[in-house]
């Protein structure tokens, strides 16, 4: 076997074309939630908190959906990597199909049964009130978000990482501009406090979802709009499809309603603690949104090497994304806390407050590290085709460790909130070294594709190593 030298320059663009865009995406995603935070938090702490913990039951919608993402991420690229047309056009029709589903079922919850969710995640009538409030209205825009995210999972894997962008810079100027006219009561609407927010979200979705719909189809783009090719499924391709996404789709599920347990433990923190976590909460969004970005590049340059036939690029590529995502979230992560005390003022923390979410952002900083190695190593193993590892470990982890010293501590120790919350993060070490470990064997790289299976006769990770 002829092996090349690993060309980092080229390594460097690829990741650069893809993550730059798509963590520029997330950053604005994040700088809206933050400016909504702020005027919100003019309110008051409770509308903060409720808003807050409404965001927690969209989490969970997330966790519902995103096991389609990480299966249809994964026939995407390596599909695109085989250049196979009709197995994207079918693998999308069927991933937006489960999604819609999951987004519709919870759109309907949070409309209907408002008042059940939010007793659900606090036990504080006064921002159980304010929540229902919020959630009768934002509800409707559950599927519209999945449907988004959906559109923006293809392009990406299908290099058209930009209109997503530009999407999202329309969704989150038009949500920034409408709830300052709707929030307050300007330009001679009425002020509607948070259900002005509420509205101000589903009109901005909308409003994205068409500028991604219109660029794709200036572009010329050949997988979105051919609606006619994405519902041609078989039995074996559903079921391979299926039987692909079935583990991600338990570990997302599961870990959501482990994540809901966390929040319902949470939000039976006093009120400062429920405001500052709020707050903490659109922070995070921000680390996850870069993070996102090297999860989408490990996913297309992995998966797509994968497809094509190329495991020793592959597995190359693997391990050189883990490190350099760990490098920069740190990075990331250490700004952040140097500018905590501006930061946290402009939304709104004060006293306690802003005590206990300074508190959530240190042990967060060094949480996050580790975290979203363990995130990216995840998120390499499902787009190479092993959906099983990752899943497993975290499953286990989360129910066996997390959850047990989160509930022990939060609702039968009364320990401070500081350290429930640590509590969160306490599996993390572990599970890199076991990551790591499964990395280094190889036997994560499982094609999907007839290129990508006759490339694995004779190969080794072993073999690979010796040609870097």
């Amino acid at each position: 076997m002829n092996h090349k030298p690993f060309r980092w320059v080229d390594f460097l663009r690829r990741v650069a074309i893809i993550a730059v865009p798509v963590a520029l995406q997330n950053l604005l995603t994040t700088t809206g939630s933050m400016v909504d935070t702020m005027m919100i938090a003019s309110l008051g702490q409770t509308e903060v908190g409720a808003v807050g913990l409404c965001a927690q039951f969209s989490s969970l919608m997330f966790s519902g959906y995103w096991g389609f993402v990480g299966g249809g991420m994964l026939f995407f690229s390596q599909y695109w990597g085989a250049k196979d047309d009709d197995g994207i056009n079918r693998s999308y029709g069927l991933t937006l199909t489960c999604m819609l589903t999951v987004g519709v079922l919870f759109g309907s919850f949070a409309v209907f049964f408002p008042e059940q969710v939010m007793r659900l995640y606090t036990d504080k009538t006064a921002i159980q009130a304010v929540g229902t409030e919020y959630l009768r209205i934002v509800g409707f825009a559950y599927p519209l978000m999945v449907f988004s995210m959906a559109m923006a999972c293809l392009l990406r894997c299908t290099d058209k990482v930009r209109i997503p962008l530009y999407g999202s810079v329309v969704s989150v100027a038009a949500n920034i501009f409408l709830n300052w006219v709707l929030i307050f009561g300007h330009l001679g609407l009425p002020a509607m406090g948070v259900r002005g927010a509420a509205l101000a979200t589903v009109i901005a979705q909308c409003a994205g979802i068409v500028t991604v719909l219109f660029l794709a189809r200036l572009s010329g783009h050949p997988y979105l709009t051919a609606v006619s090719r994405h519902f041609r499924w078989s039995r074996t391709f559903t079921a391979a499809y299926l039987k692909k996404c079935f583990p991600i789709i338990m570990n997302e599920v599961l870990i959501g309603i482990g994540n809901m347990v966390i929040n319902i433990v949470l939000g039976r923190q006093p009120e400062e603690a429920i405001a500052a976590l709020a707050v903490f909460r659109t922070l995070e969004g921000l680390i996850i949104g870069f993070f996102a970005g090297f999860s989408n590049a490990s996913s297309v340059l992995v998966g797509t090497e994968v497809g094509a036939g190329h495991p020793d690029t592959a597995y190359a590529r693997a391990w050189r994304l883990v490190y350099l995502c760990q490098g920069f979230i740190g990075g990331i992560s250490l700004v952040l806390l140097a500018l905590h005390t501006p930061i946290l003022s402009l939304m709104g923390m004060e006293g306690e407050s802003f005590r206990i979410a300074f508190g959530f952002m240190a042990v967060y900083a060094a949480a996050a590290f580790i975290r979203m190695g363990n995130w990216t190593h995840n998120d390499t193993f499902r787009a190479a085709g092993d959906a099983t590892f990752g899943t497993v470990l975290e499953i286990v982890f989360m129910w066996a460790a997390v959850i047990p010293a989160v509930w022990l501590t939060g609702m039968v120790w009364g320990v401070p909130t500081l350290v429930v919350f640590t509590c969160c993060y306490i599996d993390e070490p572990v599970r890199y070294v076991l990551m790591q470990i499964h990395l280094y064997r190889g036997t994560w790289i499982r094609p999907v594709t007839p290129e990508g299976k006759a490339a694995m006769v004779g190969w080794s990770p072993k073999k690979a190593r010796a040609g870097e």
